[in-house]
C-alpha cells in the first residue's frame, strides 16, 4: 500500500476526530444554561455562512424552486432542528461520552425504518446487530454503576430521540432522492430553512441568545462546533466521491470513539466498566448493521445529521 493509498484513511481519521470533538463542544455550549433553540439558530448561521461560501466557489448556488422544499423541510426538521433540541437538552444532563455512544445508535434505528420503507432487504446478521445495539443501550441504563448519577438514566431515552430522527431523515432522503441537488446544496437549503424556523421560536420561548453579549467558552465552543461540522461535512462529501460512501461510513466508529476520548481529555470525564462494555457492544452492532459494498455502479443517497454519520447507499453522492 503506497502513501497515496493511505491518504483516504488519514482523512477518515481526521473526520472522525473532528466530528467526535463536536460532542464535548456541545456539552460546553450548554454548560452555562444556554437553551437549545438559541444554540441551534447560531449553529445554523455558521453552517449557512460556511456552506454558502463553498457552494458559491463551486458554482453550485442554492436552489429555491418549489420542488425542493419538501426535501429542505424534512432535513431541516429531522436532520437539524428537532434532533438538536433533544441533543442539547440531553447534553446538559448527561456526560458527553455517553452522548457519543448514544449517537452511535443511528444505524440501529435506520435499519428497521429502511426495511419498512423498502430501502433495504432483510438479513439475519443485521437483525442480530440491532440486538447488540439494544444490549449496549440497556447496559447504559440498567446497572447502577453505569452512570455517575442514577437519576441520569431517565435522560437516555430522551437522548435517543435524536438518532431516531437522524435515521428517519436519512431514510426519507434515500427514498425520495434529492432531485439533482448535491449534498452541500441540500444542507445549505435546509440550514437556511432552519434559521427561519428557529429565529422566531427562540424569541417566543425566551431561548434567544446573543453570543456577543458575553463571548466566552460556551459561545466559542458553539462557533467551533458549527464550523467544524461544516468543514468536516465538506470533506465527507469529497471522500464519498473519491472512496465511496461505504468506506466513508466507517467514520461512524471513529466519531463515537473519538467523542469518548475527547470528552475524557477536555472535560475530564471517566467511565465505569459498564460504559466501556456498552461502547464495545455498540461497535459490534454497528459493524453488523452497516450496509456492505455492492458491485453495482449506481448508488442511493447518503446523508449526514449534525452530530453523526448515517448512510443509506454506496459508492457516490
Amino acid at each position: 500500500m503506497t502513501p497515496r493509498d493511505l491518504g483516504p484513511y488519514g482523512i477518515l481519521l481526521a473526520m472522525g476526530a473532528g466530528w467526535g470533538l463536536s460532542v464535548p463542544l456541545a456539552k460546553l455550549a450548554v454548560s452555562t444554561g444556554h437553551q437549545p433553540l438559541g444554540l441551534i439558530f447560531w449553529q445554523e448561521v455558521v453552517v449557512v455562512a460556511l456552506l454558502g461560501t463553498i457552494c458559491a466557489l463551486r458554482g453550485k448556488p442554492l436552489r429555491l424552486e418549489r420542488r425542493f422544499w419538501r426535501l429542505y423541510i424534512v432535513i431541516a426538521l429531522c436532520g437539524a432542528v428537532l434532533p438538536d433540541i433533544f441533543f442539547y437538552f440531553a447534553s446538559a444532563r448527561l456526560p458527553a461520552g455517553i452522548m457519543a455512544i448514544v449517537i452511535a445508535s443511528v444505524p440501529m434505528f435506520s435499519l428497521p425504518i429502511a426495511l419498512a420503507l423498502g430501502n433495504e432487504q432483510f438479513a439475519w446478521q443485521r437483525l442480530a446487530g440491532l440486538g447488540f445495539g439494544l444490549v449496549g443501550i440497556l447496559l447504559l441504563i440498567g446497572p447502577e454503576a453505569s452512570l455517575p448519577e442514577r437519576a441520569m438514566a431517565i435522560f437516555i431515552p430522551v437522548a435517543l430521540i435524536a438518532p431516531l430522527l437522524y435515521a428517519t431523515e436519512g431514510n426519507l432522503v434515500a427514498k425520495w432522492g434529492t432531485d439533482g441537488l448535491d449534498s452541500m446544496q441540500t444542507i445549505l437549503g435546509a440550514s437556511i430553512l432552519g434559521l427561519i424556523i428557529t429565529f422566531p421560536l427562540s424569541l417566543v420561548t425566551g431561548q434567544w441568545i446573543n453570543p456577543l453579549d458575553s463571548f466566552g467558552v460556551p459561545e466559542l465552543a458553539l462557533a467551533a462546533s458549527a464550523a467544524l461540522h461544516g468543514i468536516v461535512y465538506a470533506v465527507y462529501v469529497w471522500l464519498v466521491g473519491r472512496a465511496g460512501s461505504v468506506f466513508a461510513a466507517q467514520a461512524s466508529y471513529l466519531v463515537t470513539g473519538c467523542g469518548v476520548l475527547w470528552s475524557m481529555l477536555l472535560l475530564g470525564e471517566r467511565y465505569s466498566l459498564w460504559v466501556w462494555l456498552a461502547l464495545s457492544i455498540m461497535m459490534v452492532g454497528i459493524a453488523m448493521v452497516q450496509p456492505r459494498a455492492r458491485t453495482h455502479p449506481l448508488a442511493r443517497q447518503s446523508t449526514i445529521g449534525d452530530h453523526g454519520v448515517h448512510t443509506q447507499g454506496q459508492d457516490r453522492i
